[in-house]
């Protein structure tokens, strides 16, 4: 069914894959409804709507597109949730906001349906893409080394080192040195084994604990909250909520798409520079955040640690239908998972690895060619120092046609990029990102 042989692997590594993917992204279950809570969004209600979220647009990518790349509730889309309905000064509840997140996903299914989210993905020039997948590489270990302590902030310089004697440093570093090892030596799973050790010495060490037991019973208190697209259609134009669907659509389209490319090319999956199956992996994350807003959680994305499952081998959709095993499984084990994710040290050195692994790309980028180095470096650049890929991917496609334009080569340029660039200049400057 997943075509293990022609994609030159075995179940054994796509189920290790999918373990590693879970556990670097597992964090999502816990962090998403404390990031909601302050929207009032009751803890359990957003724990079991990340999960059914996830589940869904996991399950939709493994079994109709048959790619190793996991779907669940974006960060930075929740945050953005959130500061919408405490700017609104009580003038929005959260129903009314979920209804903006179920509109998005409605118009989000109807573009995936279309040609225009594929056409997309081929109109984008190759060292756009490559620009894509080394910017989240640097981005996802910048993230790895913010949430391990190794990176501090600082007021003046923004960062720093961090207090390497610190025990949740110290756990980081033994990690990531463990990890580093047996990647050079080449040993199988090595992302999976060091995070098992490092979770292991965290027991010992009395960083990882257990405070709420392991068990409880997954339950939704207010049950559906959006499900009826007439209402969720008049909340948007009651509250005239236009902008924040157009920013959902935005941020999620590029998200998504930049996410798909970047772990796609990574794990050897593109074909002529372009994906196979392309319209059902689209497709997965439009219909996940539609659900997920009918049950309560911002909208979904393509998830950047499924690269760190594909460094360990997976290939194909049994690595997803592992992690949606994985997520209906933790819904029964949530003071367990919130333990796990709690301790960054297990998974930080995976993500800092793996963004060394996708950095590489940047050798194919042209760089003797300012035209097309320049809008790739300003993505690689930008990616992690407004910690956003969206907002990345929007320079980059803002930048490109501009200096195609003053070379006079403006007709090098696909019709779709000098209308996004529209869309993303207006995006920056008008909304909120």
């Amino acid at each position: 069914m997943f075509q293990l042989k022609q994609h030159d692997t075995s179940v054994k590594t796509e189920v290790l894959a999918g373990m590693t993917t879970f556990l670097t992204m597992a964090y999502i279950i816990i962090v998403n409804p404390i990031i909601l809570a302050d929207a009032g969004v009751p803890f359990d209600q957003v724990f079991m709507a990340t999960i059914i979220a996830s589940v869904i647009g996991t399950l939709w990518m493994a079994l109709f597109a048959n790619y190793p790349i996991a779907i669940a509730p974006g960060m930075g889309l929740n945050a953005y949730f959130t500061s919408v309905i405490i700017a609104s000064d009580g003038a929005l509840d959260y129903a009314a906001a979920f209804s903006a997140v179920f509109v998005a996903g409605i118009i989000f299914i109807i573009l995936s349906l279309t040609p225009i989210r594929e056409k997309l993905i081929d109109a984008i020039p190759e060292n756009l893409k490559h620009g894509i997948t080394a910017g989240i590489g640097l981005f996802i270990a910048f993230i790895g080394l913010r949430l391990s302590g190794i990176v501090a902030h600082h007021e003046t310089n923004l960062v720093k080192l961090g207090d390497l004697t610190s025990p949740p440093v110290l756990l980081s570093l033994f990690g990531l040195f463990i990890t580093v090892i047996l990647m050079a030596r080449n040993v199988y799973g090595a992302i999976f084994i060091g995070m098992a050790v490092t979770g292991i010495v965290a027991y010992l060490t009395g960083q990882l604990r257990f405070i709420d037991g392991l068990v409880r019973m997954p339950h939704l208190p207010e049950g559906l909250i959006v499900w009826n697209p007439i209402d969720a259609f008049g909340d948007v134009i009651s509250h005239g909520l236009y902008g924040v669907v157009f920013a959902f659509l935005m941020v999620t389209l590029f998200d998504t798409t930049g996410t798909m490319l970047g772990v796609a090319r990574q794990a050897g999956l593109m074909k002529d520079g372009k994906m196979p199956r392309v319209r059902p992996a689209l497709l997965a994350d439009s219909v996940a955040a539609t659900a997920g807003a009918m049950f309560g959680t911002s909208p979904t994305s393509a998830y950047v640690e499924s690269s760190s499952g594909v460094a360990v081998g997976g290939r194909t959709g049994l690595t997803t239908l592992t992690v949606g095993v994985l997520f209906i499984v933790a819904s029964f084990f949530g003071p367990l998972v919130g333990s796990l994710s709690g301790v960054a040290a297990i998974t930080a050195p995976a993500l800092i690895i793996v963004g060394s692994l996708m950095i590489g790309i940047v050798k194919e980028i042209e760089w003797e060619s300012f035209d097309e180095a320049f809008p790739a470096f300003l993505i690689i650049l930008t990616m992690p120092l407004t910690s956003s890929i969206a907002t990345g991917i929007a320079l980059g496609f803002i930048s490109y046609p501009i200096i195609k334009i003053v070379k006079g080569r403006w007709r090098d340029v696909h019709p779709l990029l000098y209308l996004f660039a529209a869309m993303f200049a207006y995006q920056l400057l008008f909304l909120p990102h």
